[in-house]
């Protein structure tokens, strides 16, 4: 028998732990198991951290991506141990047909716009955020900060760029679809997008499986695509030289979704998380990460001015969702066959 990877590792057990820990304080524990919560992705971990004090649910910390929660979701699925999980909108298409999801319509629902919702309720948007370049301006030692798609082939950024894997995360599939379309491919039409991955490959690209935020600020990964909302909390929350490049070609914009799991052992607890993240408190907590809530109108000025201008965003544009869904598993498995 293969060793359970750590990510695997039966996340009930923290979760018994804590209920042990609460019990034995005569304090009835109220606990919510939600899958990719990183702490340092997207500040998971103040928002933990709200939710615990306004709503007295402790949520553990949990860092698989995307692509790995939904497999153990899958996995689970006759006894479930997540009560929520958080992933990119096409992987939140995918459980819902993988029956993984419940139905559930959080507090101010009618304030998500259509399209960033399914209509029973069993994915919807908290945020989106636009993906380019996050560079360590520090850690390029002098290089010029890219611009573009095709800054990134050139010699001089050999070793210096890094990537999720697009197999298995989704701002690495998000990353694919960029890179596609900017250079000319469609959704039913990966091939300029492995043609530039093969190219990429003689830089010697780092291809990390999960969030690699602080690889960045340590200098070890000086170029991700990521997102807008990761590089700006480093440039602006931990004061690191961190830029932020929508590249010359263009790029994508995409939201990132929760659900509620079906036959959660905690389900109020869940519910609660997920009205949470959704009220106004919420979803300036989000702002203040520099995400766009998906609820109009709570991002302070202040915030918003750090932005680059809308002219740069103006370069990046949604796509179709639910065929971005459809074709994301044949995409990996041709990416693994003809990249890795």
């Amino acid at each position: 028998m293969q060793p359970i990877p750590s990510w695997r590792r039966p996340l009930r057990w923290i979760a018994l732990a804590l209920s042990a820990a609460a019990f034995s304080q005569g304090v009835a524990a109220q606990t919510a198991i939600c899958y990719n919560c990183p702490p340092e992705w997207a500040d998971w971990a103040a928002q933990i951290r709200a939710i615990k004090e306004k709503t007295g649910v402790a949520v553990p910390l949990d860092n698989k991506n995307s692509g790995q929660s939904l497999a153990q979701l899958v996995a689970e699925k006759a006894s479930p141990v997540a009560d929520v999980v958080y992933y990119g909108v096409t992987f939140g298409i995918q459980a819902k047909k993988d029956g993984v999801t419940a139905a559930y319509k959080p507090a101010h629902w009618n304030d998500i716009p259509d399209g960033l919702k399914d209509p029973q309720g069993n994915w919807f948007a908290i945020h989106s955020g636009t993906l380019g370049f996050m560079v360590n301006v520090d850690a390029l030692r002098g290089k010029p900060v890219p611009q573009s798609w095709a800054d990134l082939l050139k010699p001089e950024y050999k070793g210096l760029v890094g990537y999720l894997d697009p197999a298995s995360a989704f701002v690495g599939y998000v990353g694919a679809v960029a890179v596609n379309q900017a250079m000319g491919g469609t959704l039913d039409n990966f091939g300029p997008a492995f043609k530039y991955f093969k190219d990429l490959q003689k830089n010697q690209p780092i291809v990390p499986k999960q969030t690699a935020y602080a690889r960045v600020l340590s200098g070890e990964i000086p170029i991700l695509l990521d997102y807008d909302f990761n590089a700006y909390r480093a440039r602006y929350k931990d004061h690191a030289n961190v830029a932020f490049v929508i590249p010359k070609e263009g790029s994508v914009v995409v939201p990132y979704v929760m659900s509620l799991v079906n036959k959660a052992p905690h389900e109020a607890e869940g519910r609660k998380v997920l009205d949470y993240v959704l009220s106004d408190a919420g979803q300036a907590l989000w702002a203040n990460a520099y995400l766009r809530p998906v609820r109009a109108g709570v991002v302070p000025k202040e915030v918003q001015a750090r932005f680059l201008p809308a002219t740069e965003y103006a370069r990046a544009k949604a796509v179709d969702f639910g065929k971005m869904a459809d074709v994301q598993k044949a995409f990996s498995e041709q990416y693994l066959k003809e990249v890795r």
